[in-house]
């Protein structure tokens, strides 16, 4: 047997998303069998006692201070993008201009422009066969795939409303340090485009609906914060002196709105980091002439049916999503052996690397990510316009 040609990835940023990313990368072709054989070429940060650390403990050949080098090497096929927001739209136009393929965190950019522009580029792209990717990773979860599913199967007849929550509550303390996710120039967004942008993209794409409409309410609680700590990721809070000067919050602590969908649907989202005792509370629920879904990622290898030919006093019925014939889930496990967070990482991989090994575009795809920017973009100019509706 042939052994497949190499994928060999550049990655940018080391942190959170860079540890989660560098898991994937590794763990794909041990699991499932890939066209291509990812190789975890170099990585670059601009620290290089901290970028050294990481290519050691990670597992990446090599390393670089710079992320323009690794445009301009050879042995690179495709760059892996795990930096803040402000940074995205440069690095992967750049990359898509010099021939290599992209994968890009979420959201994609801080603005619509950026996004328009990271689009427009990546389109170009694809028609010499170089192809982009944005990483909404929770299309990764079996049991939100399962979901999806089921909408495209029918069971849920005619599609009537959706709610959708994204709760977390890292931040609730207000001497919790500033970190860059609370910096407006580096984020674009805080709560709405963190872990709200996640809601909205799963949203439209387990219903198959694009939101055309919101109203929306947007509040920053918490002022200014503690200049404590590397400003890095989602660290802890560290020790942050009584009289340790003080930043400047410039991004929103929660998000709320409502939506309407291009198939007249509507739906409520919530987005919020100061919901106490919440950690990682990633719901969505959809509402269905025939029958509803509800998933939480706080239980995330359970998704919740209801029948709606079934008694009333049925109830939801919970479906333990660890059978071999559920998405993803028959390259893992013995049934009945859950699956966690990081494995929507290393799924992402594998469909990106299926896509890219059939020379196809992967999903979601840069303008996907695009209408997830409009979206955001609309929620905070309806919040800003006391909560009038906002046409996308």
């Amino acid at each position: 047997m042939t052994s497949p040609q190499p994928l060999r990835v550049g990655m940018v940023g080391y942190a959170f998303m860079g540890a989660a990313h560098s898991h994937a990368w590794r763990t794909a072709p041990r699991f499932f069998d890939l066209p291509l054989a990812p190789q975890l070429t170099a990585i670059a940060g601009r620290n290089p006692e901290s970028v050294r650390a990481a290519a050691n403990k990670q597992g990446w050949e090599s390393t670089e201070t710079d992320w323009r080098r690794l445009i301009e090497r050879d042995d690179i096929d495709l760059i892996d993008i795990c930096t803040p927001g402000d940074t995205h739209a440069e690095i992967a136009i750049a990359a898509l201009e010099a021939g290599k393929h992209v994968l890009c965190e979420k959201p994609l950019a801080n603005s619509v422009e950026e996004a328009e522009q990271m689009t427009e580029a990546a389109e170009r792209a694809a028609q010499r066969g170089v192809f982009s990717m944005c990483g909404f990773t929770y299309r990764r979860t079996p049991a939100l795939a399962l979901a999806k599913r089921f909408i495209d199967e029918g069971r849920l007849g005619n599609i009537r409303q959706v709610r959708a929550q994204y709760l977390q509550d890292w931040l609730s303390d207000e001497n919790a340090p500033m970190t860059w996710r609370l910096d407006k120039s580096k984020s674009g967004s805080g709560a709405l485009g963190d872990i709200g942008a996640h809601s909205i993209d799963a949203a439209q794409w387990v219903t198959g609906q694009k939101i055309t409409g919101v109203s929306a309410l947007m509040e920053t609680f918490v002022q200014e914060r503690p200049l404590a700590g590397d400003m890095v990721g989602l660290g802890g809070h560290g020790d942050v002196a009584a009289d340790s000067p003080r930043g400047q919050v410039t991004v929103d602590d929660a998000a709320l709105f409502t939506a309407r969908f291009d198939g007249g649907q509507i739906g409520v989202f919530e987005a919020t980091r100061f919901a106490l005792g919440r950690k990682n509370a990633m719901r969505l629920e959809v509402n269905g002439s025939a029958g509803s879904l509800a998933f939480d990622f706080e239980e995330s290898n359970v998704l919740s049916y209801y029948d709606g030919a079934d008694s009333p006093d049925a109830g939801f019925r919970r479906i333990f999503v660890t059978e071999p014939e559920h998405p993803y889930v028959g390259n893992w496990w013995p049934t009945g052996h859950g699956l966690g967070y990081e494995h929507g990482f290393t799924h992402q991989v594998v469909d990106l690397v299926t896509a890219l090994g059939n020379q196809e575009q992967p999903q979601p795809s840069f303008a996907d990510a695009l209408q997830v920017q409009r979206v955001l973009a609309a929620v905070e100019q309806s919040a800003g316009d006391d909560s009038r509706w906002q046409k996308i």
